[in-house]
């Protein structure tokens, strides 16, 4: 094992992804602490190398730039077992919930989920990990065994790792990837909808506290009085009762309104990473210890049921 610090870059048709760089952000400070490098992989798509400035060495890796989760695995698991970096950071992303317990069975390695945090401390790496939905932070200490860390998007700043180095870029040709049993066909993306939630400067979201697709008229209602869209957490998309064009978080839309009110949303990370960087974040949940309280400028446990028609009344007035 050296004193390497892994990326997993990942990248999509708009290129790579902001979670990318904050993961890049991360690794220089953990490598420079440990004498290390930072080495960023790249499954296909080596004409984004270049992008990758804060790196100081960019593995390219031949293979179909396509994820499909077999395939990933087989092809990274060859760069981690070779190359034995101290520590592997991915994106607790699709991708990352996807890939990184394969990954972490695959090359033998621990694996720490849900982390918001990395501290160097001496050769060991402190990680702070989000459980129960956010309620609880752990911190996990790897001293000795080299780790796999499945970062939260929105945890480190992206600007950190957008560095303009000239990393060396190293190709590297993918294992036999005969016998798989997934194939990527094609990929969907969902209709356009009504309303670009991500151009809003005030969005109200609903989640699943609301409890039934004709309460979300009272939200409506709301948002109208205000002239703003409605937004969702997953659930709420999930059940039909808003098209799929409206939900923000880590498999939906990623919004910087103004103001971001939030009714009946717990604040599970997946939703989080959607609107930690609204400017303004007011949220309503009876639950006192729901950790969107912990992003919330304003909050209240005051029951959604009893606090809308009030406001909507007032900005009515």
């Amino acid at each position: 094992m050296n004193n390497d610090v892994f990326v997993i870059a990942e990248h999509s048709d708009a290129g790579l992804t902001d979670a990318t760089f904050e993961l890049l952000g991360a690794a220089r400070r953990l490598a420079d602490a440990w004498g290390g490098q930072v080495v960023a992989v790249i499954v296909g798509n080596a004409g984004v190398a270049g992008q990758l400035g804060s790196a100081d060495v960019v593995v390219t890796v031949d293979a179909p730039a396509d994820y499909t989760s077999e395939a990933h695995e087989r092809v990274l698991a060859g760069q981690v077992t070779s190359r034995d970096p101290r520590l592997v950071l991915m994106s607790m992303s699709t991708q990352g919930l996807d890939l990184a317990a394969a990954l972490s069975a695959t090359c033998d390695r621990p694996l720490v989920s849900y982390v918001v945090g990395l501290e160097p401390d001496g050769d060991a790496v402190v990680a702070t990990a989000q459980i129960y939905g956010g309620k609880i932070m752990a911190e996990v200490v790897v001293e000795s065994q080299a780790a796999i860390c499945a970062v939260i998007a929105g945890s480190f700043p992206a600007d950190a790792g957008r560095g303009a180095g000239s990393p060396a870029v190293e190709a590297a040709d993918a294992p036999a990837l005969d016998g798989l049993r997934t194939t990527f066909v094609a990929r969907h993306a969902p209709d356009a909808g009504d309303v670009d939630i991500t151009v809003a400067d005030i969005l109200v979201a609903v989640g699943r506290g609301i409890g039934g697709e004709d309460d979300i008229e009272l939200v409506q209602e709301f948002a109208d009085a205000l002239g703003a869209p409605v937004a969702a957490s997953r659930p709420i998309t999930d059940n039909g009762w808003l098209p799929k064009s409206r939900q923000v978080g880590k498999s939906g839309l990623k919004v910087k309104p103004r103001a971001y009110l939030m009714f009946g949303i717990s604040g599970a990370p997946e939703h989080l990473e959607g609107m930690r960087d609204a400017e303004l974040i007011i949220a309503c949940n009876t639950d006192e210890q729901a950790p969107v309280f912990d992003v919330a400028h304003y909050g209240t446990t005051v029951d959604l049921f009893d606090l809308l028609p009030e406001l909507t009344e007032r900005a009515s007035a």
